[in-house]
């Protein structure tokens, strides 16, 4: 295979071909590669065909080039400016991902640590803690 596609250069091609999982892009007359639904844009691509059309002309980036084979990955995203992340609102601790937040009034590593997240391990610790905490309550009342 020719050297003159080299991982990380930047070339222009031609989309010749358009699939669910990526569109294809001729960089010469021989030579052609496959752009991955997820190297055609920074955010989400739900439907290829609302951003490229067939002989639409491309900067593509080459990923990757596999000799045996002769199959060339390339990028479309990578050949444009990062968008820069906006800030999203922040929730309040009631509020978030799983649960449902705070039904007791036990203390929760949650409250002790405002900002950052916690790891699954750090949640899995919570729960468990109010878990047994019910368990003991439900076996006071048992004994009643």
């Amino acid at each position: 295979m020719s050297g003159q596609y080299e991982v990380g250069s930047i070339v222009e091609g031609k989309v010749t071909g358009i699939k669910p999982f990526g569109a294809f892009v001729a960089l010469d007359e021989k030579k052609q590669g496959l752009v991955h639904i997820s190297h055609i844009a920074h955010g989400y691509v739900k439907d290829i065909n609302d951003e490229l059309s067939v002989g639409d002309v491309v900067k593509v980036k080459v990923l990757s080039v596999d000799e045996q084979s002769g199959k060339i990955s390339l990028s479309i995203k990578e050949t444009q400016p990062k968008p820069e992340r906006q800030e999203r609102p922040r929730q309040s601790q009631g509020q978030g991902q799983g649960g449902g937040g705070q039904k007791r009034g036990g203390g929760s590593s949650q409250q002790s640590q405002p900002q950052g997240f916690n790891t699954l391990e750090d949640k899995l610790k919570d729960w468990l803690k109010q878990s047994n905490e019910i368990q003991a309550d439900l076996n006071k009342r048992i004994k009643k």
